[in-house]
């Protein structure tokens, strides 16, 4: 951990401040490929709105983020990207418990 301005929920948790005011160069969070991912494809349901299905998979709006972390190839933009037909992988809730230390 870089930083304790952010809670383990967010994207810029292991990214430093500069002055204890501006965040430094983003560090990105890694979340890891497993086999036990799912590949799912986004329905109408989730049509740019990671958040809702964070909160749907693990119970916090606030992890929309790691679809993108997870899926840099397919989500170049973590919301306009996220759109119905989109396959992506998912993480499973104990993967993100793990890596995340939530």
């Amino acid at each position: 951990m870089a930083n304790s301005l952010y809670p383990p929920t967010s994207p810029y948790y292991n990214t430093d401040t500069v002055n204890g005011k501006f965040l430094d160069i983003m560090v990105n969070r890694q979340i890891p490929t497993l086999a036990s991912d799912v590949y799912w494809v986004v329905t109408a349901g989730y049509d740019l709105r990671p958040d809702m299905l964070a909160y749907d998979l693990y119970g916090d709006s606030k992890l929309w983020w790691v679809f993108a972390s997870r899926n840099p190839n397919r989500l170049k933009d973590p919301f306009f990207d996220f759109i119905t037909g989109t396959g992506i992988y998912l993480p499973t809730a104990d993967t993100l418990h793990q890596t995340l230390g939530l």
